[in-house]
């Protein structure tokens, strides 16, 4: 599928926009691809964009004082990610954004998301259904952490996610659990 008619499939499951308007939203994008491996976003910066995720897998990051890494997010095909942190706030950045794999991404700037949003009320109405969906994300992951052991947590993510497993490396899936690579292996 075509880069413009992925993000209209996404779009379009929640938002009717006419094919003008589509293309009056879509042209405020950026498209850009990434290597393996990639800074997307690297803790320190300033942060202007979220990303949507054509294709490849990014994280989403942290990376302690003793060098442990966190992860936050992973974002596959049609998902976004940013540091919505210093997105939002115009502050730096606290946490990292990379490229698990080869990625085709599309930039939308804050600007330009607060501007649409005005513009057009479908797309204000998209934003915050996704950002809504996202609280309610994050609530479920918080108390899964809360109320599970790893073994559950890690049924969960796969029940959830199960393209998760061939795309994203172990010992990230790992990280993203918040146990080492070891103890991931003897759940198996």
């Amino acid at each position: 599928m075509e880069v413009k008619e992925t993000l209209k499939a996404h779009i379009s499951k929640l938002a009717v926009l006419s094919d003008e308007e589509f293309d009056y939203f879509f042209s405020h994008f950026k498209q850009q691809t990434f290597k393996k491996g990639q800074a997307i976003i690297t803790q320190g910066d300033t942060v202007d964009c979220e990303y949507f995720v054509i294709s490849g897998c990014l994280k989403t990051f942290y990376i302690n004082d003793d060098l442990k890494m966190f992860i936050l997010q992973f974002a596959m095909p049609t998902w976004w990610a940013s540091d919505y942190n210093a997105l939002y706030n115009r502050g730096k950045a606290t946490v990292n954004v990379d490229c698990i794999s080869e990625s085709e991404v599309l930039g939308l700037s804050n600007a330009d998301r607060e501007k649409l949003c005005k513009e057009l009320h479908q797309v204000e109405y998209f934003f915050r259904w996704r950002t809504n969906r996202g609280y309610v994300a994050a609530q479920k992951r918080l108390l899964s952490f809360m109320n599970n052991d790893v073994k559950r947590r890690y049924e969960e993510l796969l029940d959830l996610y199960p393209e998760l497993y061939n795309a994203v490396p172990k010992q990230l899936i790992a990280a993203y659990l918040g146990v080492s690579r070891e103890t991931l292996s003897r759940l198996h």
